[in-house]
């Protein structure tokens, strides 16, 4: 039987800070050609990486990598002030910060809550290119939880000034159990705010279980690599759909596809919306019909960073 209905979630794709990320680097090719040198990868999508690096962008994994009077990005993970440090040694001749303003907030916040002799629960994954970032801000008061077993056993000794903060690319929805069981074993625990958490994120995640409620079998545009992507197949699975993370139509395998009448479609926050398309296409030249889903409409855009014009 063949594929009857492909639907595509709304929103998908870009986020804000993505875009933000994105346009950096493309104005600075345009702007200065290459090399450009970008620490870490801009964002954890294969595609865009992939595209930069043949247009001449270098991304590294350490500033050893990076020649003195080069010209360097930071990705929109962000970095510890020890790496901006290394920078400033470098004597390079351009850094350019294209880190997310969400995740820039946090580590505002953890400033703060450190100057005032709290400890600090960071919730996330401890190597994730964020959290590596954000807990070089205060190391020695920063202790990070992946789950909630972590959670269970955490030790803090001193329990009445006690904060949590998170990983911008997590969920209200990721994180909810694990905030739960800590305000249970530190009463006088500090909360994070909810706009800490990425806006695009918890949308896409709405998004999809709309979507699995609809079809047999959701496909998810994004890089292995990428938690927010990852997270998208989690959600749909968990609301009763088939799900796949794939980089593109090329990774879609026949079997997946056998007695499936109607398909969903999302992707990360860090996918260009080409692959959807694409993607979309693949299935309409076999007859699909293509339809949409979703009602959030994202308004949201940040500046980009003040050493790239605004215009071209």
């Amino acid at each position: 039987m063949a594929v009857a209905k492909v639907i595509l979630a709304k929103p998908r794709g870009f986020c804000a800070g993505v875009e933000m990320a994105v346009e950096t680097v493309e104005r600075a090719l345009q702007r200065h050609g290459p090399p450009i040198y970008v620490f870490h990868e801009i964002v954890h999508n294969q595609h865009v990486v992939g595209d930069f690096t043949r247009r001449g962008v270098r991304f590294v994994q350490s500033l050893d990598e990076v020649p003195a009077g080069a010209k360097l990005i930071f990705s929109a993970h962000g970095v510890s002030p020890a790496v901006w440090q290394q920078a400033k040694e470098k004597r390079l001749e351009l850094v350019i910060d294209a880190t997310c303003p969400l995740v820039e907030k946090v580590h505002r916040e953890v400033r703060k809550f450190a100057a005032q002799g709290y400890s600090i629960i960071l919730v996330g994954h401890d190597k994730h290119d964020e959290i590596v970032g954000t807990s070089g801000e205060a190391p020695d008061r920063i202790r990070v939880v992946a789950n909630v077993e972590e959670a269970r056993a955490l030790r803090i000794p001193d329990l009445d000034k006690v904060v949590a903060l998170t990983q911008t690319t997590l969920s209200v929805d990721d994180t909810r159990e694990i905030i739960e069981v800590l305000k249970a074993r530190f009463p006088r625990l500090v909360t994070p705010a909810k706009e800490d958490i990425c806006y695009a994120t918890q949308n896409r995640q709405d998004a999809v279980k709309q979507l699995a409620k609809e079809v047999d079998l959701v496909l998810v545009i994004g890089s292995r690599n990428s938690e927010n992507s990852n997270q998208l197949c989690r959600v749909a699975r968990l609301h009763g759909a088939q799900a796949f993370l794939i980089n593109n139509h090329h990774d879609i395998e026949s079997n997946w596809l056998q007695d499936i009448s109607q398909i969903g479609i999302t992707s990360g926050a860090s996918v260009p919306e080409q692959l959807v398309q694409e993607t979309a296409e693949f299935f309409r030249r076999q007859g699909a019909e293509i339809a949409h889903l979703g009602f959030v409409e994202e308004n949201v855009h940040f500046t980009l960073p003040p050493e790239i014009p605004q215009t071209i």
